[in-house]
């Protein structure tokens, strides 16, 4: 029988065949009488069990019906009467139902058919419908937190049937409470005037004690104002024991201690600055005192005049608005120059590597280093695997010396000469992101970095020796600081001094920017030894059609509150030409910055440059470069001309905000 004429159970089904297979042996056997009884009283047998079973199933029908009409009462009375705030929305974020906690709870009015992420910011739709993600922790709704799960339903085939259930339980108490123990915890902050010899040594005598006085005056009135331990260790060095709280209000002020001390005037003719590392977010004090050190030598070595926050691993910067401060001393030049020296003649052999896209103060730097490395009787060898148009006049005029057969090599040729003892000095360049070949950097033990670029996040870490001076004009101007102190009597070829000179030169875009006394000195010095000017300015020629390109380049320029924003056309895909269409828009008056976009497959690679007034490089480090802050540059991959245009307005706008604070 079909399930749906089933009017026996099963155990009754396997009785009734028994009786009838009995009846059928009693006719079998001749006895008829018996066998028409059997059959009447099978029959009666059977109508009682259809009866019977149809009335048990209308019973058990009715209880169902029942049941379920209970338990939607029930389903919608806790639905209503729910203990906890819940929402009902559809799969667009529309709001179609909620009840009377949500209400109370979360002082919430005309919220139907409102979408739920103008009452939740950075609630994600799309992961609670996929299911992906079914809890989100402490959302933020007005001043209380809560934790959200979510559940879907199915209510159609469609996507549009869909219906999202969201459960809200407070933990308001909870994240206050660990907030207040993360608030109460405490940061180390290092300060450092980093310009505190320079400054007191052009002050009169008289008033030495008074700006001394008014120094220490403002740092303790600070300190005192973030309820710190304030400790000072040297001269010019304090270390400060603060409470995240206040750490965080200074973050918002962007550190204010930075403007108030630049401000103190008692007779100096330049203005004091400071260097300031936090650590926080460590395990110990031990770790964030770690942290501190590594920020506030980040700070110094990025100019000074700046706060970086290092906040585990995540770092964030404050000021570094102002021009790097020259140092006149060269000591620090001839520490460097002794401890490279014997670094070179512990080596057994050295490669010289610069950053992708060299320029001619990169490939000028090589050349430096490779003399005086010559001059030591080393195995020296330049690594370079690009030649690109900016580099290619002087490049020729390199090769075309005997002594340079076989020095210029590709990265791959260095892997093979590559030994436990091996030395690669890294020029103009210390971010791992734009050295030449980061790959190859790895296999070496032992590595030197020479650069004058502001220190990035991403600096390459474990080198033997490190000089960075983001002060200097150039890396060719820091390497030619370090010939007479590690040569008796230096030599350079007229080749060499050519090289090193156009390197000054085209980074100063001849000697207008970042220039100071020791520039001058190190240009003296190359010209001493044969440098000629003439030949220096031959490398900066270029043809018709680059002078043409470079107008479009121009041309397409638009003012932006008065910086220049220019994109290459399609057929220029050219760094150089871009960075050189930077400079010149600067020509123009009315023009304080300008930034170049070009596009060279799927990278995009932006030139901006300043007269000063704008930090370009506070600018392009929020798009991800850096550089100087007349100077920098930025590198974008899998990005559209429009999308980074607009980045890139949007990076000016917040810079300019928040200059004017």
């Amino acid at each position: 029988m079909e399930s749906g004429d089933n009017y026996f159970i099963k155990n009754n089904k396997l009785y009734m065949i028994i009786i009838a297979v009995f009846i059928v042996i009693v006719i079998l056997y001749g006895h008829i009488l018996l066998g028409v009884i059997s059959i009447i009283l099978y029959g009666i047998l059977v109508i009682y069990n259809i009866r019977n079973t149809k009335f048990k199933k209308n019973e058990w029908k009715k209880f169902i019906e029942n049941f379920s009409s209970r338990l939607d009462i029930a389903t919608r009375s806790t639905l209503v009467k729910f203990p906890f705030p819940l929402v009902i929305i559809r799969s667009d974020g529309d709001v179609i139902w909620y009840n009377q906690k949500f209400l109370k709870d979360l002082n919430k009015k005309d919220v139907l058919g409102k979408n739920i992420k103008t009452i939740i910011r950075g609630f994600n739709i799309k992961q609670a419908m996929s299911g992906r993600n079914t809890k989100f922790k402490s959302m933020k709704i007005e001043d209380r937190y809560y934790n959200i799960y979510t559940n879907m339903i199915d209510a159609s085939e469609n996507d549009k049937g869909k219906i999202l259930l969201l459960y809200f339980y407070d933990t308001t108490e909870l994240v206050q409470t660990i907030n207040s123990i993360e608030e109460k915890k405490c940061s180390i902050m290092l300060i450092e005037v980093d310009n505190f010899d320079d400054v007191i040594r052009t002050v009169e005598e008289d008033d030495r004690p008074l700006i001394i006085a008014e120094l220490e005056r403002t740092i303790n009135i600070y300190g005192q104002k973030l309820n710190a331990m304030v400790r000072k260790y040297e001269s010019n060095k304090y270390i400060f024991s603060v409470q995240n709280k206040y750490i965080d209000i200074e973050m918002e002020k962007r550190f204010d201690i930075l403007d108030s001390v630049r401000n103190i005037n008692i007779g100096n003719k330049n203005p004091l600055t400071l260097s300031i590392g936090v650590g926080r977010s460590g395990e110990t004090p031990l770790e964030n005192e770690n942290y501190s050190v590594s920020a506030k030598e980040l700070a110094l070595s990025r100019g000074g005049d700046q706060a970086v926050v290092k906040n585990g691993d995540k770092l964030l910067f404050y000021g570094g608005k102002t021009k790097e401060v020259e140092k006149r001393t060269k000591v620090k030049a001839r520490v460097i120059a002794h401890a490279l020296l014997d670094i070179i003649n512990d080596s057994s052999n050295i490669f010289i590597m610069g950053h992708k896209k060299p320029d001619i103060d990169c490939l000028g730097s090589a050349v430096g280093i490779h003399s005086i490395i010559s001059t030591l009787k080393k195995r020296c060898n330049i690594i370079l695997d690009d030649v690109n148009v900016s580099i290619k006049p002087i490049f020729t005029k390199i090769r075309e010396d005997n002594d340079y057969e076989g020095v210029f090599i590709h990265s791959r040729e260095c892997e093979e000469k590559i030994d436990r003892n091996s030395l690669l000095i890294i020029v103009d360049v210390h971010s791992k992101s734009y050295v030449q070949d980061m790959k190859l950097v790895e296999k070496f033990d032992r590595i030197v970095i020479i650069d004058h670029h502001r220190k990035a996040v991403d600096f390459i870490e474990d080198n033997l020796l490190s000089y960075i001076e983001p002060y200097a004009s150039s890396t060719s101007e820091l390497v030619t600081e370090m010939i007479p102190y590690i040569v008796d009597k230096p030599r350079l070829k007229t080749i060499e001094a050519d090289a090193l000179l156009a390197g000054i030169c085209v980074d100063t875009k001849n000697f207008y920017f970042k220039t100071g006394i020791r520039t001058f000195e190190a240009a003296s010095f190359l010209k001493k030894l044969g440098a000629e000017t003439i030949d220096v300015k031959k490398f900066f020629s270029y043809d018709l059609e680059t002078y043409l390109d470079r107008a479009e380049i121009i041309r397409s320029a638009q003012i932006y509150n008065n910086i220049a924003i220019a994109v290459c056309p399609d057929k220029i895909q050219d760094t150089v030409l871009a960075a050189q269409a930077a400079d010149e828009l600067l020509n123009i008056t009315g023009i304080e910055a300008s930034f170049v976009l070009v596009k060279i497959k799927d990278e995009i690679f932006i030139s901006g440059r300043s007269l000063g007034n704008i930090n370009v490089q506070l600018i392009l480090e929020s798009l991800g470069g850096g550089g100087h802050m007349t100077i920098a540059g930025a590198r974008l991959k899998s990005c559209s001309i429009e999308k980074t245009v607009y980045d890139l307005k949007r990076a000016i706008n917040v810079y300019i905000k928040e200059d004017k604070k």
